[in-house]
């Protein structure tokens, strides 16, 4: 016989919800969104620190180096310290919102319930999902030219398909990332795990080619590009905010990955382990590479990608193309296509499944990239590149992005001091449909942020708009919350 209400069991302070009619029946419930059980917390510190591994591995972080010192104005020394120095920031927010993940099972979506309502939950959950199927369609183009590159070095009838060679590998590569993760949270762990020592190898490999072509000492003595005699500290604090700005999209959907860590530890230490070094080494790679192009193949080339595919040996070619296209699913299944798939199926568990949420998001990042897979195909003509949206949208969208660290961070340590009703969660008894704090306390900063564009005086909350955005949203909901407190506030449980 079916148990009538739920009941939330407790082991080594992990939390675990036996789920009776008044979850189940909930229409705020279905089985993927549902609390990890105990027994499939395996992710060791090693498997998180794969998975940062793998994701920092890819074309996005090789080319931050040349994004920092041709858009921000730094010199390459002072861009390779913003990318170590934000990334060792950007660990605050992801282990501090990784707790609640892993304490309960719990994915993101279902955590902003508590700070955004049941049914509010699904505003920031759409922003969320929007910046990570941008991020999707774009790897997507990486990983389909890898495929393009890998095919053409192997059949010459099909290097001669240039542009439709290239939306052809777009298609192939999409439909395989969609596969891995329509195949569950094990899949992906496993992929991680096993690309991580590929893409170190390929990293060393790409570094021992170019060394004798680059000289370190000149590489850093050459100058920044800025204003003689301007101040660095204004040029390195909007470069710092950027690169920020990079990993701010996973430092809010962080618990869809530490739902499945087997402890706190395992969180915290696999994060320090994966993440500041491996972007910094990368970055730093993408930089000598950079330099080197001209040496090695006659041009500057700033992507690994089309750089590999001046090498005249097809063998070598075809390698490390193989290993840029495990390099990029391992990134883009986990990075780009986990969270929305969670995040749509917020709008409506019961309606929509994994599949259906999986497919929904491949369709969204094939749309957003459509504009450029049609100058791949010579039926548009177009002066917008995809080295501009990176640069421009996606890095400005995420930083408005902020204001959810902060509050998520709030809610769950300050004003409900780490303890949720885990069945309340899933039902419309407990949370309010809509919690206006948080979203009181979202849109007074990003209002401000989008104000501060048009203002010369207080253009410094834009260029540092996440720090700015998450300090004042979670101060904000704070002080809110201290005015007027939800109900459930005081009906939150463990």
């Amino acid at each position: 016989m079916q148990q009538i209400r739920s009941q939330v069991t407790e082991r080594d302070g992990l939390f675990e919800l036996e789920a009776g009619s008044d979850v189940l029946d909930s229409p705020r419930y279905n089985h993927d969104m549902a609390p990890t059980k105990v027994r499939e917390r395996t992710w060791n510190k090693w498997h998180i620190t794969a998975l940062w591994v793998g994701m920092s591995i890819c074309v996005p972080t090789y080319t931050l180096g040349g994004v920092l010192t041709a858009y921000f104005g730094l010199s390459v020394g002072e861009a390779l310290m913003a990318i170590l120095f934000a990334n060792i920031i950007v660990l605050i927010p992801l282990t501090l919102n990784a707790f609640p993940g892993t304490k309960y099972g719990i994915p993101f979506p279902v955590l902003l319930r508590s700070s955004f309502g049941i049914l509010g939950s699904n505003i920031p959950c759409l922003i969320r999902a929007l910046v990570a199927c941008g991020w999707f369609g774009i790897q997507t183009m990486f990983g389909g030219l890898a495929i393009h590159l890998f095919l053409g070095s192997i059949f010459d009838g099909w290097k001669s398909l240039g542009g439709t060679g290239e939306v052809l590998g777009f298609m192939m590569f999409w439909t395989l990332n969609l596969w891995v993760v329509i195949r569950g949270a094990e899949s992906i762990k496993w992929l991680e795990t096993l690309s991580a020592p590929l893409l170190v190898a390929v990293g060393v490999g790409l570094l021992v080619w170019a060394m004798p072509n680059v000289s370190m000492t000149e590489l850093l003595a050459i100058p920044a590009k800025r204003p003689e005699g301007a101040s660095v500290v204004s040029y390195f604090a909007a470069g710092l905010t950027a690169m920020v700005g990079f990993w701010a999209t996973l430092s809010l959907n962080i618990p869809d990955f530490s739902r499945y860590a087997e402890s706190q530890k395992a969180q915290i230490v696999g994060q320090i382990m994966g993440l500041p070094l491996t972007m910094f080494l990368f970055a730093s790679l993408g930089v000598v590479m950079t330099a080197a192009s001209v040496k090695l193949v006659g041009v500057t080339v700033s992507d690994p990608v089309t750089l590999i595919g001046h090498i005249q040996s097809p063998v070598w070619v075809a390698l490390a193309m193989a290993l840029i296209i495990i390099a990029t699913l391992s990134t883009n299944t986990a990075a780009n296509i986990v969270s929305p798939t969670n995040d749509f199926q917020n709008i409506a568990p019961k309606v929509i499944n994994r599949t259906k949420a999986v497919m929904l998001t491949g369709f969204v990042g094939l749309a957003l990239m459509g504009h450029e897979l049609l100058k791949k195909l010579g039926l548009i003509v177009s002066d917008v590149s995809l080295e501009t949206v990176y640069s421009n949208w996606l890095l400005g969208y995420s930083s408005l992005l902020g204001p959810i660290a902060g509050i998520m961070v709030v809610d769950y340590f300050l004003i409900k001091k780490q303890q949720l009703d885990l069945a309340g969660l899933y039902r419309d008894d407990v949370y309010p449909a809509w919690n206006w704090n948080g979203f009181l306390a979202f849109g007074v900063p990003v209002v401000l942020t989008l104000l501060s564009l048009g203002s010369d005086a207080f253009s410094w909350f834009y260029s540092y708009g996440w720090f700015t955005g998450s300090a004042l949203g979670g101060l904000i909901y704070y002080g809110l919350c201290a005015m007027r407190p939800s109900p459930s506030v005081a009906k939150s449980a463990v």
